[in-house]
């Protein structure tokens, strides 16, 4: 067994993120009828990623979601987009008995690594007094998790984790968090998420519901995440292309950050052949090389 990475372990600030509080008594089922996974049968030990997508199935948003409290369900996601993500889930409230506000400032965020209590099946919960503590993917086999506590709260015990190590550590894991650069850039299997437990395919209607289905059941599904590497900086929305095609980019850039080592590392959505390909370069095919390699959790069609 590999030793535990010693520059991953910590509490960590998380300001990329930010929180949509949803409330009321219809705020399950409102919330069930828009995203990609199943909130009606959401458990209070269990929380929920998720797609916030177009009628065209293009992914707007991504979010973690749990309950709060029995009519209270709070969604963390990128801070870019928050704003944009509220003002149109907002407008599908209608009738339903639910509230929808930015809770960003009422709420704490860290990110822990390493610690007691993050290491579990990705998605469970745990209480700790008024704080909740989401069990997340783990990198590089660091187990790491989402505490979410109420503003002024005391911060968990831990050494503190730089920002930079723990962003590092949401692209080694290889599930990517949707920014504002790649909105509308994919359907949720293009980013794995059938595979990391971030679609429900029994559940159902909500905006993009068709289109996500027939991707995966009609085999379809020519594009998914990878895991890549470059020597030279990389950021969302950038292209990638194979040194044998100049013309047409291979892949896309979905979230990227420093490197420890070196570099950079980044969640990359591409072309299922792309991974076979010998030379891939960054921005153009003569760029900078990008090494890939398969993401860091089997697929849903391979088990």
């Amino acid at each position: 067994m590999e030793p535990m990475r010693t520059d991953l372990q910590g509490v960590a600030l998380l300001p990329h993120l930010g929180v949509i509080r949803v409330q009321g008594e219809d705020a399950a089922a409102f919330l069930h009828g828009q995203l990609t996974q199943d909130f009606a049968l959401l458990g209070d030990q269990q929380a929920r990623l998720a797609a916030f997508c177009s009628a065209k199935g293009r992914m707007l948003a991504s979010c973690i979601g749990f309950k709060y409290s029995p009519s209270d369900i709070l969604l963390v996601c990128s801070r870019d987009l928050l704003a944009p993500t509220l003002r149109r889930l907002s407008m599908f409230v209608m009738r339903a008995k639910a509230r929808l506000s930015d809770a960003s400032e009422d709420f704490e965020l860290r990110g822990l690594a390493g610690l007691a209590g993050t290491d579990g099946a990705p998605w469970t919960l745990v209480r700790q007094g008024a704080a909740t503590l989401v069990r997340l993917y783990p990198a590089d086999g660091v187990a790491r998790a989402l505490w979410v506590a109420p503003a002024g709260d005391a911060p968990p015990a831990g050494p503190q984790l730089d920002s930079a190590a723990w962003l590092h550590s949401e692209v080694r894991s290889g599930v990517a968090t949707l920014s504002a650069p790649v909105v509308e850039a994919f359907v949720p299997q293009m980013l794995n998420y059938e595979s990391v437990g971030g679609v429900n395919f029994k559940k159902g209607c909500y905006p993009g519901q068709e289109v996500i289905a027939r991707s995966q059941f009609r085999g379809t599904l020519k594009r998914r995440a990878f895991v890549a590497h470059c020597s030279a900086a990389m950021a969302a929305g950038q292209e990638i292309f194979s040194a044998s095609d100049a013309d047409q980019p291979c892949a896309t850039v979905v979230q990227a950050a420093a490197a420890p080592g070196g570099g950079f590392d980044a969640i990359v959505s591409g072309q299922v052949a792309a991974l076979q390909e010998p030379d891939l370069r960054l921005g153009s095919a003569s760029g900078p090389p990008v090494q890939a390699q398969a993401a860091p959790y089997p697929l849903l069609e391979d088990l």
